[in-house]
């Protein structure tokens, strides 16, 4: 857990001014991260990071990101919007289609993105929705089924996932595209999030790393660039310990000299399209606490609530709590942390050790960098929390205001209420 940015008097001069619930990043980590993460995968003679853009979608967050030599791994229309308006284009955008409209596919065209096709039969579609031609450059994604080991809660068993080419569609599926004339080709997977383990990316690395080979063998077929996917994992929980980069891109890399430079493939371009470990431990949602309830159990009412951040709700998910100013007070305390909405599973934490609360506290929720804000939502009409940038000066600006009713109406029209009968 990294420590808040701001002292105890700053964030209470913050609050005064942004009323809370308020989401916080740290411009100075994020970039010192980013910078991490290159020069641990700087072994290789080309490495990418497509950050993805849905862990944390704000322009301001994809300029920083931008700045530090980042792409950005989209899935949608406006996530391709974003990423143009902060400068990113051309290859530095890998587009992953998702069951994904043909005009989706034509402005990632228009953008000149990396088009990453899930299904065999997005090639025909692809081909038709950009009038009979097919892009340069084309990339698969591959669900290796049983043959990845493992999978969790919140991506599930590769075979059980809606995502990717079966092997032999993968094989087919580059033949069709050659014959079409399609002239540089990639190789993706993405089997994992929130991983801990460094030998599971190595592992997949493998399995990628094989298929390379055996697409090159059997569909005359150079690989130019595999990416690896994200779910690099980090440490939510006390005692847990943060993915080794170095250690992970040292192994891959001794798998790329035993694999890819006999085959005549080097160099070849090794990418990642992580967003958590990026921006997750930079990130906090401050709330205020605004109610008690003495019950079967202590709780302790908030003002933010998971249409804020949904992760523990959804996922059951661990984030740590501080109260700001008794960070140092005993834990003798066990509540569950709650907010509004009309669900039992709107709870923050649940049976925490925590100091005692009270009402006008802030509380500091941790790890919310990534999928956090980016997945709120306005069940129960819940209005969402603007997000503030602590900058490398000192300074912090407001880079997306908070939600208000009137967001919130913006796409009803009232007007022919008063008509309206049955």
């Amino acid at each position: 857990m990294n420590k808040f940015p701001l002292s105890h008097s700053g964030l209470l001069e913050l609050a005064k001014k942004y009323p809370t619930p308020f989401y916080v990043y740290d411009e100075k980590g994020i970039r010192d991260n980013m910078r991490y993460f290159t020069k641990a995968f700087s072994i290789f003679p080309e490495f990418r990071e497509y950050f993805a853009v849905k862990a944390l979608p704000n322009p301001y967050i994809l300029k920083i990101l931008e700045n530090e030599g980042c792409g950005g791994d989209c899935s949608s229309l406006p996530e391709l919007m974003l990423c143009e308006k902060a400068g990113i284009t051309g290859h530095r955008i890998m587009f992953t289609s998702n069951d994904t409209p043909a005009e989706e596919f034509r402005y990632a065209e228009k953008l000149g993105a990396i088009i990453n096709l899930d299904d065999i039969t997005h090639i025909d579609f692809l081909k038709d929705a950009l009038g009979g031609r097919m892009p340069d450059t084309i990339c698969f994604r591959y669900n290796p089924g049983p043959l990845k080991k493992g999978g969790n809660a919140i991506i599930g068993k590769p075979e059980e996932a809606k995502y990717g080419l079966t092997h032999d569609q993968m094989i087919e599926s580059y033949k069709i595209c050659k014959s079409l004339g399609v002239k540089h080709f990639g190789l993706h997977t993405m089997v994992a999030s929130n991983e801990l383990n460094p030998d599971f990316f190595v592992d997949t690395a493998k399995i990628v790393f094989d298929l390379v080979l055996e697409v090159q063998e059997k569909c005359g077929v150079n690989i130019e660039f595999v990416d690896l996917g994200g779910g690099v994992g980090i440490p939510y929980k006390p005692g847990q310990k943060k993915i080794d980069l170095d250690y992970v891109a040292e192994k891959i890399h001794a798998l790329y000299k035993e694999k890819i430079i006999p085959a005549g493939l080097d160099p070849m371009a090794v990418c990642f399209e992580c967003g958590r470990p990026i921006t997750g431990p930079y990130g906090w949602l401050v709330t205020k606490a605004i109610h008690q309830k003495h019950i079967y159990r202590e709780y302790i009412g908030c003002d933010a609530s998971m249409a804020d951040l949904m992760r523990p709700g959804m996922y059951g998910a661990y984030h740590e709590i501080t109260v700001s100013g008794k960070e140092d007070l005993p834990k003798d305390h066990v509540y569950d942390v709650t907010g509004s909405l009309c669900e039992n599973c709107d709870k923050f934490a649940v049976q925490r050790e925590l100091p005692k609360i009270d009402e006008g506290d802030l509380l500091i929720i941790h790890d919310a960098g990534a999928h956090g804000r980016a997945m709120g939502f306005n069940y129960n009409g819940k209005l969402r929390a603007g997000e503030l940038l602590l900058r490398t000066d000192g300074s912090v600006v407001q880079i997306r205001r908070a939600e208000t009713i009137d967001d919130y109406f913006a796409t009803l029209d009232f007007s022919g209420l008063s008509s309206f009968k049955a």
